[in-house]
């Protein structure tokens, strides 16, 4: 049986998320109601959902378990819109669309937005550990602790601290890329690594082959983001174009322009592939997911 091609299952993941995710979110019939409204609000109808399709095509190659892939991918997707509603905040970013809609904080209020993030992360990890993902408790404590690094100020909180601190500053490349390593990163690397050790456990030589790839994604996907950000409309973008360039943010165009950004954003999309090449058709996924991300238009 032929595989589905790459749109039809980065739509079916769309799709199987939308609906995992709307069970795992409390319902809005259940106080705190309003907050419960922004939560679902936030993360249900919109994105991309690249990374539960890490998770998912992760999973792939250590032939995980789809309900196992689904605690993770629902967490990861969780994490992914509590940073987005307080990136959006006006003390941080200062944002009024996302996704094409209006930011949480302006939908609701800020006290709102801020407890829907705060929740979000909780509920996260609260489905981590409530759900057998791995064979090996030890092993499950181990994704656990990733995914907090992740989070942390080793990760994407230390990320977007760092950004903050940039804004009107120059940065030179290697301090832009440990920033975005951080802030874009550390979650992406997070979603390969833990949707991998949701199946059969891979030699430490192989989860090194996965990290690699996922670093470079990663990478990748924020290159393309300033790439994206300075040629895009808000309208094609579902969010505000051009405000970090307006905010004097540092980025990968400001520093080496559109042609170089694009070069770069190939060179690392040709790294990620060697890095998984050992791993031939289980790793199918991973090599179309990374050339969407390099690819992508929104």
């Amino acid at each position: 049986m032929t595989a589905p091609d790459f749109d039809a299952w980065s739509r079916d993941v769309a799709t199987r998320m939308e609906n995992v995710l709307a069970e795992q979110l409390p319902p809005s019939r259940i106080a705190p109601s309003r907050l419960h409204d922004a939560m679902r609000y936030s993360t249900l109808g919109g994105g991309k959902r690249v990374r539960a399709m890490l998770v998912f095509g992760a999973g792939e190659v250590s032939g995980a378990q789809p309900k196992r892939l689904d605690v993770v991918a629902g967490s990861v997707e969780m994490i992914h819109a509590y940073s987005l509603i307080h990136d959006d905040l006006p003390c941080m970013d200062d944002d009024v669309l996302r996704r094409g809609k209006p930011t949480c904080h302006v939908e609701f209020d800020e006290a709102t937005a801020l407890l829907a993030g705060d929740a979000l992360q909780s509920l996260a990890f609260q489905q981590l550990s409530q759900a057998r993902l791995a064979d090996d408790p030890a092993a499950q404590l181990e994704m656990i602790d990733l995914f907090a690094a992740a989070c942390g100020s080793r990760g994407m909180a230390g990320g977007q601290a760092i950004d903050l601190e940039s804004v009107g500053k120059g940065l030179a490349l290697p301090e832009l890329e440990f920033m975005h390593i951080l802030k874009t990163g550390a979650l992406i690397r997070a979603s390969v690594v833990m949707g991998a050790r949701c199946g059969t456990p891979l030699a430490k030589e192989q989860l090194a082959h996965l990290d690699r790839f996922a670093k470079c994604v990663g990478l990748a996907f924020q290159v393309v983001d300033d790439i994206l950000d300075e040629e895009g409309d808000a309208a094609s973008l579902g969010k505000t174009a051009g405000k970090d360039k307006a905010a004097g943010k540092p980025t990968y165009t400001s520093l080496m322009g559109l042609s170089e950004a694009r070069r770069f954003a190939e060179e690392l999309l040709a790294d990620a592939l060697e890095a998984v090449e050992s791993f031939g058709p289980r790793a199918e996924r991973l090599r179309q997911i990374a050339d969407f991300i390099v690819h992508r238009r929104r």
